[in-house]
């Protein structure tokens, strides 16, 4: 259609979304799905924090605010870079978004020019390279292995940097894959970014706090406090606060960048709904006492997914360090004739024969650029997750040679 714009031609629905919506949608025709797409911890907001947005409405906190945050907010954001990161921010070098997704889409939208460059780890986060993509910018794309955990080695990393590289974009713990980075990992990766000063770091850690056994987060300007004048830290209250639905993201990075991103802000939303704010406040100054517990079971969970996945016929999942993913290999099972009848022939097959066989829904791991894998997101109850491992179990066993 003429009258649509072109940079549309560039982007891609999300698949994640996709996959959510059609569980939703074969849920509500009577049919037993067990939903596994979505991104999103099932705990409820911590009672101290719904009040504290209970209060706020109370107290008439109802107005519009600030387009880069609430002042109380943005001291908190910089209490928390140095309590948990050891970075030192001050409040006017921070901003907060409608979500972590509208902290990157302003950052690359504040420094993007047509033909600027920006390396994107594969398997990465569906939205991504979209984003770049509707920002003019081109998304470099360097696969990771499944033998080295899904990490980027220091010297895929140099080899895909050009003079055209703009932004280096970092997720740790990963979506999709869960990968996490050790302090000596991102100390070789920092070395390679040391010496190519026009590249600036644009790390997500929307996961810090998911992490898993006796690992240690870090961050790369914690880790190469040179990084510090190109880092974009963004992170949010989404995963580890349990508060997908309040959208409230926020970054920190050199206040020449954080002025630009709050001109575009200025223009597009203006700032985070009020409430949602007040209620960020106390989630980051509050008790964080529930943070270890919720790990806790996180973890028990990603023990019992990757236990029954490497039981089943075809499929290899490593155990990841951190967020609430698995991104296992179906390898073992491409070329292989699902119990339809139809040959499975990439991941996407492998996704679609499952859901319709099983009920399971999960997502594709070339959706994420990298397969043939596929995503589940093991933020669920043991009891579902044991019935929907189970039904994996029974599908690969189904498959004929």
């Amino acid at each position: 259609m003429a009258f649509l714009a072109a940079a549309l031609d560039r982007v891609k629905p999300s698949a994640t979304i996709a996959v959510t919506q059609k569980a939703r949608e074969l849920k509500a025709k009577g049919r037993d799905v067990i939903g596994l797409g979505a991104g999103e911890p099932d705990f409820d907001t911590p009672d101290n924090i719904k009040k504290a947005a209970i209060d706020a409405i109370n107290r008439g906190e109802t107005k519009y605010t600030p387009v880069s945050g609430i002042p109380e907010l943005r001291q908190a954001i910089a209490a928390k870079f140095k309590r948990e990161n050891g970075l030192d921010y001050k409040p006017e070098q921070t901003i907060v978004g409608t979500g972590g997704k509208q902290i990157l889409f302003n950052a690359f939208m504040a420094t993007l020019n047509p033909g600027d460059e920006v390396i994107i780890p594969a398997p990465y986060w569906v939205s991504y390279p979209e984003m770049v993509a509707i920002c003019g910018g081109q998304p470099v794309f360097v696969e990771t292995k499944i033998e080295d955990n899904f990490k980027l080695t220091p010297e895929a990393l140099e080899a895909a940097i050009t003079p055209k590289t703009k932004w280096f974009l970092f997720n740790s713990p990963s979506n999709p894959s869960g990968a996490a980075y050790t302090e000596s990992e991102l100390r070789a990766l920092a070395d390679v970014l040391m010496r190519h000063e026009h590249v600036w770091v644009l790390t997500d850690d929307m996961y810090e706090h998911l992490v898993y056994g006796d690992f240690v987060f870090t961050t790369p300007a914690q880790v190469e406090p040179n990084l510090y004048e190109r880092t974009l830290t963004m992170n949010g209250v989404s995963k580890a606060y349990a508060m997908t639905g309040w959208r409230i993201g926020y970054g920190a990075a050199p206040l020449q960048l954080i002025k630009a991103m709050d001109m575009i802000q200025g223009q597009q939303t203006s700032g985070a709904c009020s409430i949602a704010q007040w209620a960020a406040v106390e989630a980051l100054n509050g008790p964080q006492d529930f943070i270890p517990k919720n790990r806790e079971i996180f973890q028990g969970r990603r023990d019992l997914v990757v236990g029954m996945l490497n039981q089943a016929r075809g499929i290899e999942c490593p155990s990841p360090e951190g967020a609430f993913y698995v991104y296992p290999s179906c390898k073992g099972l491409i070329g292989k004739k699902a119990p339809s009848g139809r040959v499975i022939e990439t991941d996407e097959d492998f996704v679609s024969e499952l859901l319709e066989t099983e009920g399971v829904a999960v997502v594709h791991g070339s959706a994420f650029g990298l397969g043939p894998n596929f995503r589940i997101s093991y933020a669920t109850s043991e009891k579902l997750l044991e019935e929907a491992c189970s039904r994996i179990q029974r599908f690969c066993g189904n498959i004929d040679d």
